[in-house]
Order: C-alpha cells, then structure tokens, then sequence
C-alpha cells in the first residue's frame, strides 16, 4: 500500500509538472497577438490531453486573427491610398479643430495657407454647427490672400474625428463675373468707336458718296477705329483667361534675363520709331523663378509699352533685373525687374488705381496713343497668379518706375 501510495504522488506531481509547463505554453500562446506579431512560438507541444486540444483552438485563433489583421490593414491601406488620389481637397481635424491630416490635393491647393481656410470665421462658424448637430454642414468662404479664391467646405463630423472636404469654385465663379464683366466693360467702352464708325458709314453712304478724299479720310478713321475696337476685345479676352487661372500657381522654371532680352529685342520697332531707347542691366546669373513665360511676356511687355507711349519722345528707359535683397521693401528670395521712364509723371493720388480695369489719368492721351485702359490690369492680374508684387513709383516730371518682385526657387 505504501508503495502505491508513493507511486500515485510521483504520477500527480508529475501530472502537475506536466500541467504547469502546458499552461506556461499556452501563456505564450496568448500572449503571441502581442509579442510576436509576426510569428508563433516554436514551443507548442502540449501533453496533458485537454490542454492539446485548447492549445490548437488557441493557435487557430490566432491564425485567424492574423489573416483577419493582414486584410483589415490592406483595406485602410487602400482607404488611404483612395483619399490621397481624390481630386479634391481632404482634411482631417481633432474634436478641437486642429489639423490631424491632409491629402495630396489639400497640400497642392493650399500649402501654408490651411492655416488661414481653418481660422476663417465661416469656416469656424461651420464647424461650431457641425459640433453642435453631428450633421455634414456646407460653407461658402471666400479667401482674399494670396489670391482671391472661392471655395465650398463641406464639415463632416463622425465621432471624434472630423474631415472637411474642399471644393474650389473659383474657377466656376470667375466665369460668371467674367461673363457679367466682360458684357459692361465691353458695352462701355466699345461703344464710342463703334458709334463713330456707324457715323462715318452714314456719311459714306451720304454726303460723301461722291467726295473720293472724304472717303479717304474717312476710312482711315474708320480703320483707326476698328484697330482700337480690336485691341480692347483683345485685352479683354486676355485679361479674362489670366483670372481664369490666377488661383493657380505656375510650376515651370525659367530665367527673367532670357525673357527680357527676347522682349527688349522685339520692341526695337517701336523704340526706334519713338527715338526712343533701353538701357538694360539683367545679370545673367540670376535664380529661376516658376512662370507662365507668355503671361510674363505680356506682363513686362505692357510696362515697356507704357514706359514708351508715355515717357519723354527721344528719352531712354531704365530696364533693371536684380536679386530681392538688393531693394530692402521686398523678400531676399525672389527677383526684382523695373521698368523706369523719363515720362511726366503721374500724381500721387492717381497711383493707387492704376491697376483698376479702365482707369486712364489722361482718357484724351491714353486713348490717342491706343491705350485701352486694361494693360495695368492685367499687369496687375499676372503678378498675383505668380504670387509676386507690384509697386508704383512716381515723381510729377521725373518719371515714373514700376517694380515688380517675383518669387526665386532654388
């Protein structure tokens, strides 16, 4: 009896022996979610028969978890790869509205302007609603800097988290000032020559039926006319696909001095028919900034134009090309060019609407040398689409020198 009494204690602790270390296997079992992510702990042998049944339903588990975890993380995989391809601008904010996240679309409309879109007032009235109602609220915001832009936010709350989605519309809505714009400027504007020609036509038609040098004359006018109907649709035409796509920045690369060159030689004509001529300063070792090279075509083009038409017959004109750090009113990391001419001058309280859309200081000067009242406007249009400045500068009698600063890269 003694003797079975002892073999039946060794057996029980060996049973327990066996049972402790199946239960220090299937610890490890448990805890491999956690600190094996990517395996199964080589020791899975169990002995103590209802442990080995356990043991496997554990390891199957945890296979399953696995391959449900692998799918799961391929789905918000592909989730973050879809939001980052949207068209569309896509933010994602904390329950305080601070900025957690944002597509690629989000970062190449606004870049370190999202600070500005959040803090906007309608668009924290928005959110405020949105907080208040869990309900998808819309907003119209319209931002002023850089470039004016109009744009339809629409705040989406889903517990914590909130996204807002962006819509720009101010592409939409430049068509439809465009429209309305180009139907009372062009009417305006458009209607002295074109009286004037139905003038002449009547007289044609008329008195001067008969009269071979009063039709000569006549139609010179009226080819001057129709000449200056031309160039003002022109003008209008232009300045309408500049404000199309002024809220886009260009991206190409190019050198200033190239440009002005090409401009300056192409302007010899004129400068030698005004006795006119340039003195040019562009260093060849200036930075690249991004441009639309036919927009800033037409930009320095306009000013050279103006500094002719209106600067002294038989004067020169300054054409300067420079670093930013060398005029202490603009930022080190851009380029500088101004246009400087001996001309009369212009008053000072003329100076801050030169850039408006018909604004002439002298309408009898402006339109005898074929001015249409739209060159500064669209001047001023192409310098906001490249982010730059523009400052006038203007002394009666001495001349008067715009300056235009543009940003460098690299």
């Amino acid at each position: 009896m003694a003797l079975l009494a002892i073999l039946l204690a060794v057996a029980a602790l060996a049973f327990f022996a066996l049972l402790a270390r199946d239960v220090t296997v299937m610890t490890r079992l448990v805890r491999a979610l956690q600190t094996q992510p990517d395996g199964i702990p080589r020791d899975t042998a169990l002995f103590v028969p209802g442990m080995r049944a356990l043991g496997q339903e554990a390891i199957r588990l945890i296979q399953a978890e696995r391959i449900s975890r692998g799918r799961l993380v391929a789905s918000a995989g592909e989730d973050r790869a879809l939001v980052e391809r949207l068209p569309d601008p896509l933010l994602k904010l904390d329950a305080s509205g601070n900025l957690v996240w944002r597509n690629e679309s989000a970062l190449a409309a606004f870049g370190n302007e999202t600070a500005a879109l959040l803090r906007h007032p309608a668009f924290r009235n928005a959110l405020a609603q949105a907080g208040r109602t869990a309900a998808p609220v819309r907003a119209q915001i319209t931002m002023s800097v850089p470039v004016a832009r109009d744009l339809d936010a629409t705040v989406i709350p889903v517990g914590g988290p909130i996204y807002v989605l962006v819509a720009d519309r101010t592409h939409e809505r430049a068509l439809e000032r465009m429209r309305a714009d180009f139907v009372a400027n062009s009417s305006h504007e458009l209607r002295t020559p074109l009286a004037s020609l139905i003038g002449f036509i009547e007289t044609l038609r008329g008195p001067a039926a008969d009269d071979a040098p009063a039709q000569q004359r006549f139609l010179g006018i009226m080819a001057e006319q129709a000449a200056r109907m031309q160039r003002l649709i022109d003008d209008l035409l232009s300045l309408s696909r500049i404000e199309i796509s002024e809220h886009l920045p260009p991206e190409e690369l190019l050198g200033i001095t190239p440009l002005l060159e090409r401009i300056v030689a192409g302007l010899e004509p004129v400068l030698a028919a005004h006795e006119t001529r340039i003195e040019a300063a562009l260093p060849p070792d200036l930075p690249m900034v991004p441009g639309d090279a036919d927009q800033l075509t037409q930009l320095f083009t306009n000013l050279l134009d103006n500094a002719i038409k209106y600067g002294r017959r038989g004067g020169r004109i300054r054409l300067v090309a420079a670093r930013g750090g060398t005029d202490a009113r603009f930022e080190a990391n851009g380029v500088l060019v101004s246009v400087a001419d001996d001309g009369v001058g212009i008053a000072r309280e003329h100076l801050p609407r030169l850039t408006e859309r018909f604004y002439r200081v002298d309408k009898g000067r402006s339109r005898a040398v074929g001015g249409t009242g739209l060159g500064l406007a669209i001047v001023k249009h192409v310098v906001n689409r490249h982010r730059g400045r523009l400052l006038i500068d203007s002394v009666e009698g001495k001349g008067t020198t715009f300056t235009v600063w543009l940003p460098a890269r690299g």
